[in-house]
């Protein structure tokens, strides 16, 4: 199956209303033998317009920048982003890089308008939510 297969086959009126529905719309990644980063562009609602495959990269890596999840944001007219990634090791707990990353993607959305309303750390056993803790 295709990755643009997969992104459209996902998204059919879905509304983000909590870290566990973005867990659920991560079934088909969260398995994953590969680190892989999705965006969630949604509109004002919270109405998913697109989901993404932004970066699928190795064991315990995935690269990302601002620039990948906020130029397609601009494009779609996104009011606001999720983003998730899968752990395939299981482990739940944000790395400091997924800390990081979570921290540029705040700043950026702050400065163009754009909302980071969640990062979502998913495995096959369940979820961690920055938004949940308190980190956004």
């Amino acid at each position: 199956m295709e990755l643009n297969e997969l992104e459209e086959m996902f998204v059919c009126d879905v509304v983000v209303e909590s870290s566990t529905q973005v867990y659920h719309e991560m079934r088909d990644i969260k398995s994953w033998s590969k680190e892989a980063f999705v965006a969630f562009y949604l509109d004002t609602r919270n109405k998913v317009i697109s989901r993404e495959i932004i970066s699928v990269g190795t064991l315990d890596a995935a690269i990302i920048h601002p620039r990948e999840v906020f130029r397609t944001a601009i494009m779609r007219n996104a009011a606001s982003v999720v983003i998730a990634h899968n752990h395939p090791s299981g482990g739940l707990s944000p790395s400091n890089d997924d800390i990081e990353i979570t921290k540029q993607l705040t700043k950026a959305g702050e400065l163009i308008g754009i909302q980071l309303i969640d990062h979502v750390i998913v495995s096959r056993d369940g979820f961690y939510s920055f938004c949940d803790k308190g980190e956004i």
